[in-house]
């Protein structure tokens, strides 16, 4: 395929998949825009409405706050506690997660310091599971994660056009230049558009790729296994002891930090069935993901080690599928990648505005060419 014909298809393609998924590309942008900072915004948010903690002391046990639930919520059994987060600052307070079969999901917090049950949230009603649920499928479920997830194959490919197409290929410096001194609103549009493109090009390129596995994960992640060369792992069972009742959480916490040590536990997942592993996650104070990405699987009758996930020793698929996700909310760097990745979530509103302008500048054109030949053609006859 020699270079014109590259442009030509490059160019059709950029065209039309700006044309067709614009909107949708908008939408992810600007919510992903919101969610890079939804930390922060969920943490504001969640303090208005329970109330402010004052750190007094020592913290209550995790065993001790799971009791307090558990005693609150013995009148409504279809309610079962799933999820514990602990608090990731002084005066966070702790989350507990309960779980009906169907409806949705209970948000309990708790004093960390008092142990006394602060707030009951019906529905997972933070800022944070609102706008990743409109981000990642659009607020319809399974058929809206498989929409977005193809929309994001398609930025990939968009953006990839889009650098073969930059005009500074040929003259560097006018690449980067907006000519906004005596030229038409054309040429204007025009040059916003390959600016912020090419500067928004890898990043946009980056998140939609992931986007793409993170929307489908179930077939991308068996490929990077398989391409890594990454041994898959079973899910961690227990294995049922006949007479005998499942170790206190007190017990699998201790096993868990000296099988992982060097860690502060961010989250306990409670096994919901007798053959299930407790998961408890991990972070290493150098991590960047807020619940880190160690955490070890223990069987809840005995308290053996069943699978750790080691962040400093993670297989090459699991460090490369780790970078996904880092690479799709802009937190590898900290808060300066943070503050670009939001301006990087505002590039489609503006490359879809522009690019549009262009399309209809050339279809306008076309028109008045077809509109003229016509007239032409008439006047003969």
């Amino acid at each position: 395929m020699n270079r014109k014909t590259l442009r030509n298809l490059a160019f059709i393609l950029h065209r039309y998949i700006g044309l067709v998924v614009g909107v949708l590309l908008i939408i992810a942008g600007l919510t992903g825009s919101l969610l890079v900072f939804s930390p922060e915004i969920d943490e504001f948010l969640l303090k208005s409405e329970i109330g402010q903690v004052i750190p007094s002391g020592q913290r209550v046990s995790i065993e001790s706050v799971l009791d307090t639930v558990k005693a609150a919520y013995s009148k409504v059994p279809k309610l079962k506690v799933q999820t514990i987060y602990t608090p990731k600052k002084p005066d966070a307070p702790y989350q507990l997660n309960l779980e009906p079969p169907e409806g949705e999901t209970t948000e309990v917090y708790v004093n960390p310091y008092t142990g006394a049950i602060m707030a009951s949230l019906e529905g997972d009603r933070t800022f944070t599971t609102f706008t990743l649920e409109l981000h990642e499928q659009l607020l319809a479920g399974e058929t809206g994660t498989q929409i977005m997830g193809v929309a994001a194959l398609l930025l990939f490919i968009l953006s990839i056009t889009g650098i073969i197409l930059w005009p500074g290929w040929r003259r560097l410096i006018s690449g980067f230049k907006v000519k906004w001194k005596n030229a038409h609103p054309k040429r204007v549009n025009f040059d916003i558009h390959k600016v912020v493109g090419i500067i928004a090009a890898v990043f946009l390129a980056l998140t939609g790729f992931t986007g793409f596995y993170l929307n489908f994960r179930g077939f991308v992640t068996p490929i990077i296994y398989a391409i890594t060369f990454t041994h898959n792992s079973p899910d961690p069972v227990s294995q049922p002891i006949a007479g005998s009742t499942a170790l206190s959480l007190t017990q699998l916490l201790q096993k868990a930090d000296a099988a992982l040590p060097n860690t502060v536990t961010t989250a306990v997942y409670l096994p919901q069935t007798p053959e299930a592993a407790i998961y408890i996650r991990k972070k290493y104070s150098h991590e960047e993901a807020i619940l880190g990405r160690s955490g070890v699987y223990l069987d809840q009758y005995t308290g053996k080690t069943i699978q750790i996930k080691d962040a400093l020793k993670k297989s090459l698929g699991d460090k490369v599928l780790d970078s996904f996700i880092l690479l799709h909310f802009g937190t590898f760097g900290g808060l300066p990648t943070r503050i670009l990745y939001v301006f990087v979530g505002l590039a489609p509103l503006i490359l879809l505005v522009t690019g549009f302008v262009m399309w209809w500048y050339r279809y306008r054109a076309k028109t008045v060419v077809s509109h003229t030949i016509e007239i032409s053609q008439s006047g003969r006859n």
